[in-house]
């Protein structure tokens, strides 16, 4: 019997910035447009679902997404998968203060529930994806 790694993929940053600012950063869909993804609708409320398309050269894929956990200033959570894929993953973004910064932990799991004949759903390119989206993307834009 094989078995399948199931690590969490976890992205680390402190920024140095109130967790108030980096909270907004993550849950404003005008904010997310300017360093996440461009999202029609995005509310931090349990229950509530969003999408967006993303992906590379000629692959776009449809990501489903529906917020499971919120704690306001410190946690959201919420699952994430593909239209027309197996499988389904969650994605967390936990925010600690510490004094005038704030550490941000993303913790991506359930990863190897999708299809491993994808190699776009292979673990580097998650490792690629998050690690470029916090410490660029939202770095800059919290940085602006």
């Amino acid at each position: 019997m094989s078995t399948v790694a199931t690590e969490v993929l976890v992205v680390e940053r402190v920024f140095n910035t109130s967790v108030e600012k980096v909270w907004k950063a993550i849950t404003d869909k005008d904010q997310m447009k300017q360093w996440y993804f461009d999202l029609a609708a995005f509310k931090p409320e349990v229950g509530f679902e969003f999408q967006f398309e993303g992906g590379k050269d000629d692959r776009i894929y449809l990501h489903l997404c529906k917020v499971i956990e919120v704690v306001p200033l410190k946690k959201l959570k919420y699952s994430w998968r593909y239209d027309g894929y197996e499988g389904i993953s969650f994605v967390t973004f936990e925010l600690i203060s510490q004094g005038k910064e704030t550490r941000l932990k993303l913790m991506h799991e359930g990863l190897e529930t999708f299809p491993i004949s994808n190699p776009d759903f292979a673990r580097e390119n998650f490792s690629e994806g998050w690690n470029y989206i916090i410490h660029t993307s939202l770095k800059k834009h919290l940085e602006a």
